[in-house]
């Protein structure tokens, strides 16, 4: 089932120790109420039970908070939704210190005998994992079955901290020599592990939909792994856990939306009010920065929603809520552009994370093309090797795509019906060497240098480089069979080691290029011998930003559906709205710095260990005279700035649709009427 989710949201934690007096003693129902509708919020996820294991509510399956006299959750949800305010309920899942103290039996274990999770150490403050393969499960599942008969008309459960490590409890242990498994294999570990967590999805699901099947359900787990589509019928909707500031960084939620938007489930963005990340009292980020981040999640087709903490006494900070209500009237202007829109994308890129072995959180190739791809404003999606590339022009394997059998005979097809694709580093080589594809080229191996240099053609390299650029990993070597070189190699005179060096990093390159050239291009494919995206990401120099935008461009030409002169730093993107029958340009624009980090003392001691560099915005430069080209199918009849209502004046152009902004703040959408 699906579940259509509000635009503004308040994810509401209260994770509160049970020695903290006079719990919920300062809530009022009017204040609480108004502080809400001054800051436009209109959903509210808000807690039956926390990390510490307490419950919030009258409870005969859990234990309420020793100092808490009332039931606060149902004062919190009777007055939300007096007032038409939504309200998801959330219980903690994965950690429960209630639970891990009265019953360490049912933690998760390592293979080494040790708790595994946040913290193991019984000395050290942290929140403790537990295995859903003990009968901590059983307890879970009657807490939720106990809120949905209490609240049966909430918008939803949201169940946190989703996880289950490959653990060595006695469930565990027991399950799998049942099974025929060797805990003493990290493989078969493994196994166990998932099917402890599709144990956990199947019987907290029901329990969630034990009053009514049309419950909304969301497991979070912090980050949606790409290419896992098989647990998405346990989930209603999506909520992507992705604080900039806590971590996360800026680029991290257009990667994770990329991907998710595809996926037919309605989503929203989850940041925080912190200027950190979660747990964090008394901490404000900059009003400017909030509402970029509210933006950018409509820029991304999302819904929104900001993380804040209700404090112990049960009083919503003042202060919380004007920052939150500078970006929120700002959405609510903007809803009426950005509800049921598609993305209209050139480009998929094919997640290396998810075409892995295990499917990993995070890969530098896929961080790096997505950068490459935003700071270039190429419109595109990520996708898993379900995707379909027809609906696409162009399809990139960024740096160590393994093409099986499926994927090859997919692509090929694609190919033969005009697609165009990218392929760099061993993406598209199979393990034993040689190419998927007719690339032009053969493949000769993994070079011995690293680093070495790299020449690009002069269309593929930018107005900054004449000179062999340094690539900082392994390139593979290719001989020409029938295609055309794009540039050269230079090899260095030799590695890096105790017997030779030069000077204080790598050894610099011949004066000559190598017998192996640095790409190919034959028809609409184009292989580029370095894995430059993941050089990219770890590097972050503009001139492998270039490169790649340089092959990819080449391959795009006429197609290429949206072309801007906005700086790299900015972005946008296109959605469709075929109900209303127009399009909306979105740009965005902000001042991104990093600020703070770890400092020494006198001694040399580290102060605040936990602290790290932060990403922030502050200052929002006004963008002059950004001029868009777009090539839509459509007959436009009409352009205009909205939510101002401005018209904008366009015109025709070599087939393209041709106008300027004179001027935006953070934020603008151009809409398109045809």
């Amino acid at each position: 089932m699906s579940y259509t989710l509000r635009f503004r949201q308040i994810h509401l934690d209260f994770h509160t120790s049970g020695h903290i007096p006079g719990i919920g003693s300062s809530f009022h129902k009017k204040s609480y109420q108004e502080t809400l509708k001054k800051a436009c919020v209109n959903s509210v996820t808000t807690f039956a039970t926390c990390h510490h294991g307490w419950s919030y509510y009258k409870t005969s399956v859990g234990h309420m908070h020793p100092e808490l006299k009332f039931d606060l959750l149902r004062a919190q949800y009777d007055a939300c939704r007096e007032i038409d305010i939504n309200v998801p309920i959330y219980l903690t899942a994965g950690v429960n210190n209630w639970a891990a103290r009265n019953h360490p039996e049912w933690r998760e274990v390592n293979s080494d005998g040790k708790y595994a999770g946040w913290v193991s150490p019984v000395t050290e403050a942290g929140f403790h994992t537990m295995c859903f393969n003990s009968p901590y499960l059983e307890l879970l599942c009657s807490q939720i079955q106990e809120v949905v008969q209490l609240f049966p008309d909430c918008n939803g459960i949201f169940l946190d901290i989703i996880c289950q490590s490959p653990c060595c409890c006695r469930w565990c242990l027991e399950d799998m020599h049942s099974a025929g498994l060797d805990a003493r294999s990290e493989a078969d570990r493994n196994i166990q592990s998932r099917k402890s967590l599709l144990k956990y999805y199947e019987q907290t699901t029901a329990a969630a939909r034990s009053q009514s099947p049309d419950m909304p359900v969301f497991h979070n787990s912090g980050h949606v792994i790409k290419g896992d589509t098989d647990i998405l019928k346990f989930f209603s909707h999506l909520e992507l856990e992705s604080l900039p500031t806590g971590g996360w960084g800026y680029d991290h939620y257009p990667s994770s939306a990329a991907y998710v938007r595809g996926l037919g489930l309605d989503f929203l963005g989850m940041t925080g009010k912190f200027h950190t990340t979660w747990g964090e009292f008394g901490g404000y980020k900059h009003p400017n920065a909030l509402r970029y981040e509210c933006a950018a999640m409509l820029a991304l087709g999302s819904k929104c929603s900001i993380g804040d903490q209700l404090h112990p006494g049960g009083t919503l900070d003042e202060s919380t809520y004007r920052l939150i209500g500078s970006a929120y009237r700002e959405v609510e202007l903007k809803e009426p552009w950005c509800t049921d829109v598609t993305a209209v994308s050139d480009i998929a890129l094919l997640s290396s994370s998810a075409c892995s072995a295990g499917q990993k959180r995070e890969s530098a190739a896929d961080d790096g093309a997505s950068r490459v791809l935003l700071e270039g404003h190429l419109l595109f999606d990520i996708c898993d090797k379900k995707f379909n590339p027809e609906n696409y022009k162009l399809v990139i394997l960024p740096d160590d795509v393994n093409v099986d059998p499926e994927l090859e005979k997919k692509l090929n097809i694609f190919l033969q019906h005009g697609g165009r694709l990218l392929l760099t580093g061993t993406s598209g080589i199979r393990p034993e060497g040689g190419f998927n594809f007719d690339t032009g080229a053969v493949d000769c191996g993994q070079s011995p240098f690293e680093p070495d240099y790299v020449l690009p053609e002069p269309n593929m390299r930018g107005e900054m480089l004449d000179s062999p650029l340094v690539m900082y990993m392994n390139s593979r070597r290719i001989r020409i069979k029938d295609g055309a070189p794009l540039g050269q190699i230079y090899e260095p005179y030799f590695n890096r080691d105790y017997r030779h060096f030069s000077s204080h990093q790598h050894t610099p390159c011949r004066e000559n290029p190598s017998e192996y050239p640095a790409g190919v291009r034959k028809g609409s494919i184009i292989y580029l011998a370095h894995p430059v995206f993941s050089i990219y990401r770890y590097l972050g120099a503009p001139a492998y930003r270039e490169y790649a935008l340089g092959a990819i461009r080449s391959l795009l030409a006429e197609k290429q559906s949206a072309v801007t002169d906005l700086p790299s730093s900015a972005r946008l993107t296109l959605m469709h709205q075929t109900g209303m029958r127009r399009y909306i340009v979105h740009l965005l624009s902000a001042h991104l710095q990093k600020r703070g980090g770890p400092v020494k003392d006198m001694k040399g001691t580290i102060v605040m260990q936990h602290i790290t560099d932060v990403e922030i915005i502050e200052e929002l430069p006004v963008m002059y005279n950004t001029v868009i080209t777009l090539r839509l199918s459509e007959k436009i009849k009409k352009v205009t700035l909205e939510p101002q209502g401005k018209p904008l004046a366009f015109e025709t152009q070599n087939g393209g649709l041709k106008m300027t902004v004179p001027e935006f703040t953070c934020h603008q959408m151009v809409v398109l009427e045809y």
